[in-house]
């Protein structure tokens, strides 16, 4: 028998966690069919293998080089999503968690949410179509670029001043960087995910689109209904209103555990009165 060294049991853990992620991600997406697919030839070419047909067994050989290219083609958006999504993750500051370069207030102020909200419910009543990206940790200087600076403070006026109709900056996306907004007009990749209702336009794609490529969350005022969307992490949430809005913002605040626990007691308590 083999000795089994304590490196031997690491390896094979780590094995497992990534064979296990992987089927995880593969199931999530259009890989899985992919996968049946593979699953459908490989038996085939078993029987082929008992029963000895050389001439397939030969083609098959020699298209495995190619085949595997071909799917690395076929799933280039997902396979650029999971390393996106690897590359998000902050292995070092998960391991040793701490907590000085954390602001105490947040990614953004309770002010800036309720500012957000105010201008979002606004417009939705007079159907004024808006698209609001609020950055977290993952950098939008790249999709800020293609707009227009604008660098003010996050007030409701200036939001719904920015995506009149007929104003300068109303075409285009607002990026809001903490409590302020950084930049107007600015241009953000369409989604490419086959599955988002037909009825959704061109606004709803660039907010999903941008959630698939970063950690942001989009707001999106409809201008046909009026509606309240947002977009986070490639999913869509929609028909909202302004408590379940404040909520989702509040959820990517990003504030120490303890303020949170302390803000959910008040409200339990103020609704107890």
């Amino acid at each position: 028998m083999p000795s089994i060294r304590w490196t031997d049991v690491v390896e094979i853990i780590i094995i497992s966690f990534l064979l296990y992620h992987i089927l995880v991600w593969i199931k999530n997406t259009k890989a899985w069919s992919l996968l049946k697919g593979v699953v459908v030839i490989a038996i085939f070419l078993l029987i082929a293998a008992v029963f000895r047909m050389n001439t397939i067994l030969w083609i098959a050989q020699n298209v495995v080089g190619i085949a595997a290219t071909a799917i690395i083609v076929i799933l280039q958006p997902e396979l650029r999503r999971a390393l996106e999504e690897l590359g998000r993750k902050n292995i070092i500051s998960s391991l040793f968690p701490f907590e000085s370069g954390k602001p105490e207030l947040g990614l953004f102020s309770d002010r800036t949410i309720q500012e957000i909200v105010k201008a979002s419910v606004e417009m939705g009543k007079v159907k004024t179509g808006a698209l609001i990206v609020v950055e977290q940790t993952q950098s939008l200087a790249e999709y800020e670029r293609t707009g227009i600076e604008v660098d003010a403070v996050v007030s409701s006026q200036l939001l719904i001043n920015i995506f009149e109709h007929n104003t300068p900056l109303h075409d285009g996306a607002v990026v809001v960087r903490g409590n302020r907004i950084v930049s107007a007009t600015c241009y953000l990749p369409l989604s490419d995910n086959m599955e988002l209702s037909k009825e959704l336009g061109t606004r709803h794609r660039a907010a999903v689109g941008i959630s698939e490529a970063t950690d942001s969350m989009t707001i999106i005022v409809s201008e046909e209904s009026g509606n309240i969307s947002v977009a986070y992490d490639g999913a869509l949430y929609r028909h909202l209103d302004g408590d379940s809005l404040k909520e989702k913002l509040s959820m990517i605040q990003n504030k120490p555990l303890e303020e949170k626990k302390r803000k959910l007691w008040k409200g339990r308590a103020k609704n107890e009165k």
